[in-house]
This record gives structure tokens, sequence and C-alpha cells, in this order.
């Protein structure tokens, strides 16, 4: 990335306001067509948008147009009726998985992962419940993301090579896809781009997928510092220096870092 391409950098004064026209630039429908999240957006039913989102996202890494052709190939292998797929079939029908996969990925992890979110599904009219923290703690991304981890866990539904997949913020990992996916989730629906279907957690906690595109521009812009990998604590120092505008969302500036180091090269 050429640096003069970054125009003011953090603790500049128009630092957020150049933030806020990158983030309009970028959150907009033509972002959904070379983006996974254009899986989820293929179906109206809620749990369809929660199951092939939370796919899409946990697939995420790589070419995304690879992703993308996986992602749906899942969905085929489902009758494109997901929910309905989940809740219905019978051990004989999931044979249909048989063969799937996706880098490291394989027919067995999908069957781990499809078996908790059957159980989930049994008991719970949507995803947004396994977000959700009832210890009194109020709500943040590590909290939620602990607790998810801790009720899939629970599940008995994976097998131990499918854990590397359910990535544990106790342990340090950014939880790139997953706080990704509370973004497709949780964020308003107005712009077209993310959904907006759950209600019960504040767009105001949500923090931004530390992937190599934005830790990259984040760096240029004096937002963290440049490191080998990062970990949680570097989400929630972004997050946190990101939070000092006026802007309440902040998950709108992943479209920004991102957009802005995806169209720069």
């Amino acid at each position: 990335m050429d640096a003069r391409s970054i125009k003011y950098r953090f603790g500049d004064a128009e630092f957020f306001d150049w933030l806020d026209e990158l983030a309009d630039r970028y959150e907009r429908p033509e972002f959904i067509h070379n983006d996974p999240i254009q899986v989820p957006h293929r179906f109206s039913k809620k749990q369809d948008v929660e199951i092939a989102g939370f796919f899409a996202s946990l697939f995420a890494w790589g070419q995304r147009k690879t992703i993308i052709n996986k992602a749906n190939e899942l969905m085929r292998r489902m009758d494109d009726a997901p929910y309905d797929f989940l809740l219905n079939s019978n051990e004989r029908e999931w044979a249909v998985f048989r063969g799937f996969v996706h880098r490291t990925l394989n027919e067995d992890d999908v069957l781990g992962l499809l078996g908790f979110l059957k159980e989930w599904y049994s008991q719970y009219e949507s995803l947004e419940t396994a977000f959700l923290v009832d210890d009194g703690e109020g709500w943040t991304a590590r909290n939620a993301l602990k607790v998810f981890h801790l009720r899939v866990e629970r599940s008995n539904c994976l097998m131990a090579r499918t854990w590397k997949h359910v990535p544990s913020v106790v342990s340090g990992s950014t939880c790139k896809r997953l706080v990704m996916y509370l973004r497709w989730m949780v964020r308003s629906s107005e712009r077209g781009v993310d959904f907006g279907i759950w209600g019960e957690i504040p767009a105001s906690g949500l923090l931004l997928p530390l992937d190599v595109h934005v830790s990259r521009v984040a760096v240029e812009m004096d937002l963290l510092k440049q490191k080998k990998s990062y970990r949680w604590a570097d989400v929630e120092e972004l997050g946190d220096r990101l939070s000092g505008g006026e802007c309440t969302d902040v998950g709108r500036y992943d479209f920004a870092l991102f957009g802005l180091a995806v169209n720069l090269g």
C-alpha cells in the first residue's frame, strides 16, 4: 500500500471525518457482490440468514471467490433451506455432506457444527441467544464470544479436531470470523449490507474483525503497532481508539478500513 493513500492518521483533527466518509463510500449494496455476506443475502427467513451467515463467516479465510463458492455449495447440500433441513432431516439424509471439504474443514467438522446448530434451534428460536450474556456483567464482544464458545463446548457435538474452527477469545484469538458474523447480524440493514436481525445485542459493543487487510491499514493510520501476529487485546485496542470519535457504531469502520485496503491493494 502506498502510504500517501492514507490521507489522515489517528490524532489528526480531521481523522474521524475522513473515516466517516470512507465508511459511507464503501457501505453500499455494491459491497455485497464480492463479499461472503452475499451468501446469507440469498435468504429471507431469519434462521436461514443466521445459518448461512454462520458458515459463510466461518469459511472466511483464503480467496473470497472460494469462500463464497464453498458456502453456497454447503447451502445447496441443504436444499437451499438450511433451517428446515436442520430441523427435519434424519441421520441418513446427513450423508449429503460426505466429501465436503473447505481448506482444513471437512465433512466431520460440518457435521459437528450442524449438530450444535440443530441442538440449539430445537430449544431457541434464534442463534442470537447463543451470544447473549446472562451473568450480570453486561454485553461485551469478549463476554459474548466467551459464552458462545462455552455453549458450543457443552453441546458435545464437536470432535477434538473441529475446535480449531471455533476460536476462543479466552486463549487470545482475534476471533476475526465471529466478530465479522456479529457485525453482519447486529448492525442496521438501513444501508443494505448488514442485516440488523439481532435486536438484543447493542451495535455500540461491536468491534472490527482484525484480518490482514484491516490490520495493514490500521498500522498505516497509527491505530495499531506493526506486529507479526495480533491477539484479542489488539482487537479491543483498535475498538477503543475508533470509539474516540462521536460514532457509537464502531463496526461501520470495518467498511472504511477494509474497503480502503482492498481497493488500494
